[in-house]
C-alpha cells in the first residue's frame, strides 16, 4: 500500500490512506518470442523449414489510479489500467502463416471501487470493473490445391465491452504486519469488427493472498503473494460470421487452458527519507496445457525483478521498476488447418519496464 495503484490488486487496501492519492504511470513489455526446430508439412511443401527468429513486440501500457477517503470509514477510488494482453505478428511469408499471422490482443479496465474500515484490523472493499476488449487475428499463406495462396482469417480490431467485479479483505496485525485477500470475476467479451464478425473471448477470473511483514527495528519489509488465475475458462474461442478463406464456416477454436498459479516474494529496504530499494521473484505457470500454439506461445516462467522509488519531497515521488522474464522451451504440434502441420519448440522471454509518478494531496 505504497501508493494508489495497490486498489487494482485489492480494493480493501484503500482504507489504509488518510489523504487524497493518486498514482499515473506506465509500463513497456517488450517480447522476445522464437520458434526453432520447426518443420512445416503440407500438399507441395513436405518438411520445410519453419524456424522464426522475432515473433515478439513491444507494448505500452498505461494506468492511472485515484484514491479517495471520505473520512475514516469510507474511501472511494476510480482507475483504469490493463490486465490482459497479447501480441505476435509473423511475416506475410512465413511459410506456416496459417499458424502464425498476426495476433493482438488486448483489454483496458475501467473500474470505480470502495472501501470500509470496520475496525483497526479489518478492513473490506469491492468494485464495479468496466472492461474493454479489442482483438485482431490475422491467418494468410494457405496454400491451395492447385497452387496459389488466399488469406485463411482477417478479423481486424474487432471491439467490445464486458463487465466485472472485484471483492477484497485486508487483516492488520500491526502497524507492521497485514494481510490481504481479494477475488475479481472476469467476463466474457464478445467482440465485433466493421465486417460483422464476432470473436468471443473468455477471460479468467483470479483470487490473490498476500502479506506484507516489516522486521521490527530494521529498515527492511518482505512482503509475498500466492494468486490463482483461472485460464481453465479459456477452453475455445468462439466465432460468429467469420468464414476460413471467405467460404468455409468457422465457429470455434479449441484451446483447452489449464488454470495458472504465480508464487511471488519481495523485498523492500528502507534507505533514507529519499531513497527505497525493492527486489523481488516470481514463479508463474504456464495456461497451456497439452494443446500449445506458436501464434500465442506459453510456459512456465520465472520473474526476476528490482526497483527504486525515490521521493521528491513528503507528498510526492517516483516509483521505477525493471523485470526480466525467462520462460521455458515448450514443444508445439499443430494440426488444426487441415492439411497441413507445424512442429517446433517456442521460447518466450520479456522484459518490462515500468514508470510511476505518485502524490498524495
Amino acid at each position: 500500500a505504497d501508493n494508489a495503484s495497490v486498489m487494482a490488486r485489492n480494493p480493501a487496501a484503500m482504507a489504509l490512506f488518510d489523504k487524497t492519492e493518486l498514482s499515473l504511470g506506465f509500463e513497456s513489455i517488450t517480447s522476445m518470442i522464437e520458434v526453432k526446430d520447426a518443420t512445416y508439412t503440407a500438399p507441395g511443401s513436405p518438411g520445410v523449414n519453419a524456424d522464426y527468429d522475432d515473433v515478439g513486440d513491444t507494448s505500452i501500457a498505461p494506468n492511472i489510479h485515484l484514491i479517495v477517503p471520505v473520512n475514516d470509514k469510507f474511501a472511494w477510488g476510480v482507475n483504469a489500467y490493463s490486465n490482459f494482453g497479447t501480441k505476435t505478428e509473423f511475416s506475410d511469408d512465413y511459410v506456416a502463416n496459417e499458424y502464425g499471422g498476426l495476433t493482438d490482443i488486448m483489454s483496458i479496465n475501467f473500474g470505480l471501487s470502495g472501501s470500509y474500515r470496520l475496525n483497526n484490523q479489518w478492513s473490506f472493499g469491492a468494485g464495479l470493473d468496466l472492461i474493454y476488449g479489442q482483438g485482431t487475428m490475422k491467418r494468410g499463406g494457405t496454400p491451395v490445391i492447385g497452387g496459389g495462396a488466399v488469406d485463411l482469417l482477417d478479423i481486424d480490431k474487432a471491439d467490445g465491452w464486458g463487465v466485472g467485479f472485484n471483492v477484497g479483505t485486508v487483516y492488520e496485525l500491526d502497524e507492521n504486519n497485514r494481510f490481504g485477500l481479494s477475488y475479481r470475476y472476469s467476463p466474457e467479451i464478445t467482440a465485433k469488427d466493421d465486417k460483422g464478425q464476432e470473436i468471443t473471448l473468455p477471460l479468467p477470473d483470479m483470487a490473490e493472498f498476500s502479506g506484507y511483514h516489516k522486521i521490527e527495528d530494521t529498515k527492511f519489509a518482505v512482503h509475498y503473494s500466492v494468486q490463482w488465475i483461472g485460464w481453465g475458462a479459456f477452453d475455445k474461442i468462439d466465432f460468429e460470421n467469420v468464414k476460413l478463406a471467405g467460404s468455409i464456416p468457422y465457429t470455434e477454436k479449441a484451446y483447452e487452458w489449464q488454470d495458472g498459479w504465480h508464487y511471488a516474494i519481495g523485498g523492500t529496504y528502507y534507505l533514507n527519507d529519499t531513497w527505497t530499494l525493492r527486489t523481488g521473484y516470481m514463479y508463474d505457470t504456464s495456461a497451456q496445457d497439452e494443446l500449445t500454439s506458436i501464434s500465442v506461445p506459453d510456459s512456465d516462467r520465472q520473474w526476476f525483478s528490482a526497483g527504486f522509488t525515490y521521493h521528491i519531497d513528503t507528498a510526492s515521488n517516483v516509483d521505477f521498476g525493471f523485470t526480466y522474464l525467462l520462460g521455458d522451451d515448450v514443444k508445439v504440434n499443430e494440426t488444426s488447418v487441415p492439411f497441413a502441420t507445424v512442429t517446433g519448440t517456442t521460447h518466450a522471454d520479456a522484459i518490462l519496464l515500468g514508470l510511476q509518478y505518485s502524490r498524495s494531496f
